[in-house]
């Protein structure tokens, strides 16, 4: 069976290199197709992987796109799980395209949902994550590049810090926590403390690196260590929330909302995100927003306010854009 597939696609590597595209694409779907009746899947996803790669480097983005799509198609009737060869070939496949091609959008979204599906991770399989993530990133496409390297490996976090610092560093330097924002307050959204730590302190660090006039105080304890920006109040609190969660005490969140109150009220986009925060680490309950006829209402016939929590979240405003809390199952 293996000759015969490697006939098959030697024969359709052959149009592919006479220039003959759209036939070497629906020649493959047959081909594909016949296996898959007969569910010989190793046939059909060898058929359709090696011609989808050739008709890629070929620079047929649309006919190959299209051929990568089927196969992820297949993967789902197989129902396949994203052990490290299943996933190669989908890698293999995506590093192929180009940036420009709208079909790769598609692909990237089948293949996180079948990872999701048939793996352990709700969200998605985290390398898939990294490495979509990761081409994002290269190509400034900023706000496609957060959604799943928030989402990814251990090595996402770097990708991402780095990513928001080098679009830190095109505005404003007194902008600097919120592009630190970016990164750390997304990461605890989806449970992913850690990540949210190293964000924090590599973008500390290279700020401080980076601008050697910036006034910078390091505080220390047995337990803990931090960056004093005194000229970046913001930042300060990212840090010390950060500190707040370790210790998961709500009486020092408070106290610590309360102390940056006047520079947290000039930033909108951080209020809904920290309230999703405070309840999440601190169990403190987010404000009901209060609807005068309903509640009302809810007197007359003995009816009762409802609560959001953690499950019902949504995601950050404005600044924020684009980041959601999934379910932080199976992440770092």
């Amino acid at each position: 069976m293996a000759s015969k597939v490697d006939r098959i696609v030697a024969r359709l590597q052959e149009r592919i290199a006479d220039g003959d595209y759209y036939e070497a694409q629906q020649q493959t779907r047959v081909a594909a197709s016949r296996h898959i009746k007969t569910q010989n899947w190793p046939a059909a996803i060898d058929i359709l992987s090696l011609v989808a790669q050739s008709l890629l480097k070929a620079g047929q983005g649309g006919s190959g796109g299209d051929l990568c799509i089927m196969m992820v198609d297949v993967y789902k009737q197989a129902e396949l799980k994203p052990d490290p060869v299943a996933k190669g070939r989908l890698l293999t496949c995506l590093r192929l395209f180009k940036a420009e091609e709208p079909t790769r959008k598609k692909f990237i979204v089948e293949m996180m949902g079948w990872s999701a599906k048939f793996g352990e991770y709700p969200a998605g399989d985290p390398e898939l994550h990294h490495v979509a993530g990761s081409l994002y990133a290269d190509e400034h496409e900023t706000y496609e590049a957060e959604r799943h390297l928030l989402l990814g490996t251990k090595d996402s976090a770097k990708v991402l810090l780095d990513m928001e610092y080098a679009w830190y560093r095109e505005g404003d330097a007194h902008l600097a926590p919120h592009f630190a924002a970016r990164a750390i307050l997304p990461y605890l959204l989806v449970g992913n403390v850690r990540a949210a730590n190293d964000c924090y302190r590599l973008f500390a660090s290279t700020l401080s690196g980076d601008n050697t006039g910036l006034g910078v105080q390091d505080v220390s304890s047995a337990s803990s260590d931090i960056r004093i920006f005194p000229s970046l109040p913001l930042l300060n609190f990212l840090g010390l929330l950060l500190l707040a969660i370790r210790r998961g005490a709500p009486e020092v969140y408070r106290g610590l909302v309360a102390k940056y109150a006047t520079q947290l009220g000039e930033v909108d986009a951080w209020a809904e995100p920290l309230e999703m925060i405070a309840e999440m680490y601190f169990d403190i309950a987010k404000p009901r927003q209060s609807n005068p006829l309903m509640d009302m209402m809810n007197g007359f016939f003995g009816g009762g306010g409802s609560g959001g929590g953690p499950a019902q979240q949504k995601a950050p405003r404005q600044g924020l854009r684009g980041i959601g809390g999934p379910a932080a199952a199976g992440l770092d």
